[in-house]
């Protein structure tokens, strides 16, 4: 299992974003499922919509629900969450933050994603490029 940043999703999603072509080439590499958690769904289909329309982002969330093992983040997480925030003081956000904590509860090591943010957890091995 790999855990999946919604920097990966908005760079698949748009041809004009920065990072498009480098995702396009880390698909056919990952051969494994997929985890997001409903942080990464909303922040995901709500940039993808409003810069390429509500269609774009409703099928950017169909991806999500046939394709990805989608977690939810609870009361437990989130005081996890802002515990890892403030250990970094706010040099990584809450967002993020979770996500780390999530991929510690589910002992996942990998993370696909075009946010050097992730750089900063040393236990994390983000994956970006070939």
């Amino acid at each position: 299992m790999i855990f999946a940043d919604s920097s990966y999703f908005i760079a698949l999603s748009r041809e004009r974003d920065q990072w498009h072509k480098d995702a396009l080439k880390l698909v056919p590499k990952i051969n494994e499922p997929m985890m997001i958690s409903d942080l990464i769904v909303s922040e995901s289909v709500t940039l993808v919509g409003s810069l390429e329309g509500g269609k774009a982002g409703k099928i950017l969330y169909e991806y999500f629900t046939d394709n990805c093992k989608i977690t939810f983040m609870d009361a437990g997480i989130l005081t996890k969450a802002v515990d890892t925030f403030l250990m970094y003081d706010g040099s990584i956000s809450l967002a993020d933050a979770a996500s780390v904590e999530i991929m510690k509860k589910h002992r996942i090591k990998r993370i696909l994603s075009f946010d050097s943010d992730f750089d900063k957890i040393p236990e994390i091995d983000r994956i970006h490029q070939l």
